[in-house]
């Protein structure tokens, strides 16, 4: 590709974002490759079993490359609609999805990341819904993921002000899940992805989607579609490996069936 670097080893694929001379801002091409890239992933889960999306060259991703020539006015809203395609790809892919942030998270960026289900921060790693500096609303799902996360009142904040954080205070807002110091942050996204990939991919996709879906359903619903999910769970192989490694005291062994 172009404008990624696709990597797999151990049931592990990592998407990194690789135009490090523009922080890794997303053109074009990189949407359309996110997208194919996002798809496959989504259809190939036995291949496949957790993902990494980082940046190349020191930062994540600095946003949409609007100063790259890439924001065609005669065709706006149909680019936009692109633009949600690769975010509802995202969100759609059934594997856990690790955001790995050093660096800069911006507009896009930062939203990108919040797509995934972990993120994982340097403590250099800055982020910024930056959009209002550029004369620009909020896009790739910020509008809807950003208040689940930190709650109305403060994703005005973060929104309207575009104020740049860092990593401490993501954390603390309950934007990233851990920050590490920059040089073991390799390490701690690889021993987390390491233990996603190692999990039972059916029973992980299914409590992804039940989380993601919990603030649109009532209790109810979320009871039924739990049960409906465990009955599926009780007849798959992996819930039947996991029940004989724990009577055999050893790990078990998850193939995805």
């Amino acid at each position: 590709m172009e404008t990624l670097l696709i990597d797999r080893a151990d049931g592990i694929v990592t998407v990194t974002l690789n135009r490090p001379e523009r922080k890794n801002a997303i053109n074009d091409t990189m949407w359309d490759e996110l997208l194919a890239t996002f798809r496959d992933i989504a259809n190939n889960p036995t291949r496949d079993r957790a993902v990494v999306i980082t940046g190349a060259g020191g930062a994540f991703c600095s946003g949409a490359d609007i100063g790259g020539g890439s924001v065609d006015d005669s065709n706006g809203l149909t680019r936009m609609r692109h633009v949600g395609d690769v975010c509802l790809a995202l969100h759609a892919m059934p594997q856990p999805v690790i955001a790995k942030v050093g660096g800069v998270a911006a507009g896009a960026g930062l939203n990108l990341a919040l797509g995934c289900d972990l993120i994982v921060a340097s403590d250099e790693a800055r982020f910024s819904e930056i959009f209002a500096r550029r004369g620009l609303s909020v896009d790739f799902g910020g509008s809807w993921v950003l208040p689940r996360l930190v709650g109305l009142h403060k994703a005005k904040e973060l929104v309207l002000l575009a104020d740049i954080i860092d990593a401490k205070e993501a954390q603390e807002i309950g934007i990233v899940n851990r920050v590490v110091p920059a040089g073991e942050l390799d390490a701690f996204v690889d021993e987390w992805a390491r233990r996603l990939a190692a999990g039972p991919p059916i029973s992980l996709s299914m409590s992804k989607k039940l989380l993601n879906i919990s603030m649109e359903t009532s209790l109810a619903q979320a009871l039924e579609a739990e049960a409906q999910a465990q009955n599926v769970n009780f007849s798959s192989k992996d819930t039947a490996e996991a029940m004989m490694a724990f009577v055999q005291k050893r790990d078990p062994n998850f193939t995805g069936s």
